[in-house]
This record gives C-alpha cells, structure tokens and sequence, in this order.
C-alpha cells in the first residue's frame, strides 16, 4: 500500500500595524513629558478659576476697606493678605488673571492668523511680493519691542483695546519671518511640484499641501511668543499705558503695590510672582510641544 503524503503550506497572516496619526503620536510623545503636563494642569487651574471666578465663592475684588490695607499673608478672612486699599488679593489676583491671560493669549492670536497668512503669501508667491512684504516687516525689527508696544501704545493711549492693537502689531512681523522661512522651504520640495504638474491650482497646492506641513512650526514658534506677550502687556500695565484702575491686572498691580514694598513685601511680591509662574509655565509646555511634535526625535 502506497501512501501519499501531502503537505499544505498555510500561510500566516500578520496583521499589519495599526496606523497612528499625527495628533495622536504628538499627543502620545506629549503626555510622557511630566514637566509639560504639570505645567499644562497649571495653567488649565488659572484659566479654570480666571473663567469662572465669579461662581467660585471669591471675594469682591474692587470693595475694600481703609481699616484692613496691607494685612499680611494667613489674616483669617483673607488668605493671601490685602492691597493698599483693602481689597482681597487673593480675589484681585484671580480677577487679574482674566486680563492678564487674556493680554497674553489674544493678540498672539490675532497675530498668529494675519502673521501666518503674509508668510504664506511671500514665501509662495516670491518675486516683488515677498520683497515688498518682508522689506516692510524688516521696518518693524529695526526696533525692540518692548519699545515698540511702548511707543505704539503711548500713541493710541491707555486701555485693554489700544493694548491689544499694540501687542499685535508687535508680534506680526516675526511671526511673518517664520512664516515666509517655512512656506519658502516647502515649496521647492518633490510634493509640490507634482501637485504643480498634476493641474492643481495655486490656492488648492497652499491649501493641502502647503498649510498643513508649515502650520506646526508656526504654531510652536507661536506659543514661545505667549509668555513675552504676556510680561509685556503687564509692562504696558505697570508703566500706566495698559490697563486703568481700578480693573485687577498683575501689571497694574505690581505699579499699586510698590510703595509698599517697605510695609508688607511679601504682599506686593505676588503678583510678579504670578507673572513669574504663569510665563515659566508657558515657556516649558512650549519646549515640550516642540518636541513633541517633532517626528525626527
């Protein structure tokens, strides 16, 4: 008897690996930076308090009483010590970080949007545009900025709106810097000119391939700028070009609170110290993003 012996070869199949996307390496690469996170869950902490400060059982920032000026830090009734005029500090601080972030955050922002589309425009279009765009934006480095706000400023006159205006004309022209620099590196890569050869048109080649490869670094550089606009604007407050009394604002607060320096020091020290605190927070959760959205690392 004659045996025949057959052999089935079955193949095994491997499943492929699961596809990760972009955000969510950048948020997996983020979330094993503790320092990013603390400093995120800070900032989030002030946000969360500045928003709803008036449904958190805070004192009133603005009553205050000639009796209790200049109370110490742990006066029962008032945690963080009072102003020079009575008030509770710990409520005007609260209170304070609604301008202050807001300061500090908006015009970035607003920046960010006019910056980046003038960077786009001259780093793709090239020729007597980015000349003319960067030749103007060149204008604006020839001066520092804190002088320029300050300049800027001092000629719109004191307030939140003039304040905003000012901070955001200061941050335009390096945003547009970095803008043009990326959008002018990415457009002579093999992608585009094949979207280019293909028939696509100019606004479909910036639209999806351009934007989307220069926004991150953008958006980083972006950040980095937050905490300088911030300790600017408070500048702006603390020399009488900002915010007026008697809104809380940590700027308008450290300018109040300096004659007293000699009485009650450590009174007067908090609001730099939020200053301090708040920007050194946004200065490492900005490190952190940058290198989290960094695939190369």
């Amino acid at each position: 008897m004659t045996y025949t012996a057959t052999s089935t070869s079955t193949a095994l199949e491997v499943p492929a690996a699961p596809t990760v996307g972009y955000w969510a390496g950048v948020w997996r690469r983020l979330r094993r930076d503790p320092v990013s996170l603390i400093c995120a869950a800070i900032l989030l902490a002030l946000i969360f308090c500045a928003i709803f400060a008036p449904w958190l059982g805070f004192a009133d920032p603005y009553t205050g009483s000639m009796i209790a000026r200049l109370k110490p830090i742990g006066t029962p009734g008032h945690i963080l010590g009072t102003d020079e005029l009575g008030r509770d500090m710990l409520a005007r601080l609260i209170y304070g970080g609604r301008l202050t972030l807001f300061l500090g955050i908006t015009p970035v922002v607003a920046a960010f949007v006019i910056g980046t589309s003038l960077g786009l425009i001259a780093g793709y279009v090239g020729g007597w545009v980015n000349s003319m765009i960067m030749r103007v934006t060149d204008i604006f480095f020839a001066f520092p900025s804190v002088l320029l706000a300050i300049a800027i400023s001092g000629a719109l006159g004191a307030g939140v709106v003039n304040s905003l205006v000012s901070l955001t004309i200061v941050f335009i022209p390096p945003i547009t810097r970095v803008a043009e620099s990326v959008t002018a590196s990415v457009r002579k890569l093999d992608y585009v000119d094949a979207a280019r050869a293909s028939g696509a048109g100019n606004f479909t080649i910036v639209r999806v391939q351009v934007l989307g490869n220069v926004l991150g670094p953008i958006f980083v550089y972006a950040t980095s700028l937050t905490s300088v606009c911030m300790i600017i604007s408070a500048g702006l407050s603390f020399l009488g070009l900002g915010v007026k009394p008697p809104e809380p604002e940590w700027g308008l607060m450290l300018n109040t609170l300096r004659t007293a320096i000699y009485i009650n020091p450590w009174v007067a020290a908090l609001p730099g110290m939020m200053i301090f605190i708040t920007s050194l927070c946004l200065n490492l959760l900005s490190d952190g993003l940058r290198s989290a959205m960094n695939v190369r690392q």
